[in-house]
């Protein structure tokens, strides 16, 4: 008997509610998603876009929300293993990276902020800054210090980035960002903003290239005391994959 054969001797356990769900997601499955896979990618070949398409097209079969951090994780996963890949997620909290790739670590970042700009990376929390002393320059250079370490424990950094054009539209890019980019801040001095009223002042380190800003390390002084990524040039990085998925409004 052909898997088709199967689903169809299936259907008549299953509700009407759940066979409309079945629907939906064959409808969607075949309307389809566009993508591109970067030719310069190690990992995302057409196989690979054409699978993380699907499960992105599952998802939001049942949501109209851009999938989530932890989902994207475990989509992530199941595409590298359905491919040959070796993939392994850490446990949640984990200090340093989310996943496992052959032997490399990976860390992962989602961004979804409704004023988000195609050309400019933005991480809200690349990562917390917990307590200890923050009133000098030196102070503050000591917390990018914490940032160099932290880094070492992780091999690659990647972001899934979406975009909402339209109400039923959601694409979305899978960008590495090269770690050698984020270490070149050691180079740049860091100044504190005296006239904040936040307590600790938040400080920043603007980080320039040969067309000018690359990125903004912003040391949050807020009740969270965290570290942004602002306004890091996407032509600084590597756009694996896109996807471009329309869904029922």
């Amino acid at each position: 008997m052909s898997a088709t054969e199967r689903i169809a001797a299936k259907l008549s356990q299953l509700t009407p509610r759940q066979i409309a769900h079945l629907e939906a997601l064959a409808d969607s499955f075949i309307t389809g998603t566009s993508w591109w896979a970067n030719p310069k990618s190690d990992f995302a070949n057409d196989g690979f876009a054409t699978e993380f398409g699907d499960l992105l097209l599952r998802h939001h079969n049942l949501s109209a929300e851009p999938i989530s951090k932890d989902r994207f994780e475990y989509a992530l996963i199941d595409v590298l293993n359905s491919l040959g890949h070796t993939a392994k997620k850490l446990p949640n909290g984990n200090p340093g990276e989310d996943m496992t790739v052959d032997n490399q670590r990976w860390s992962l970042k989602t961004q979804q902020n409704k004023d988000i700009k195609e050309a400019k990376i933005w991480i809200s929390k690349f990562m917390e800054l917990g307590k200890g002393a923050w009133t000098t320059v030196a102070d503050v250079e000591a917390l990018r210090e914490r940032m160099f370490q932290h880094m070492t424990h992780y091999d690659r950094i990647f972001i899934l980035r979406c975009f909402r054009p339209h109400a039923d539209q959601f694409d979305y890019e899978l960008v590495e960002i090269p770690k050698s980019l984020l270490l070149s801040s050691k180079q740049f001095p860091i100044s504190i903003m005296e006239n904040s009223r936040q307590n600790p002042k938040p400080a920043r380190c603007e980080v320039s290239d040969a067309d000018g800003l690359a990125f903004s390390l912003y040391f949050d002084g807020g009740t969270e005391r965290k570290l942004q990524i602002q306004h890091l040039a996407k032509r600084n990085c590597l756009t694996h994959a896109k996807w471009n998925i329309t869904v029922s409004a």
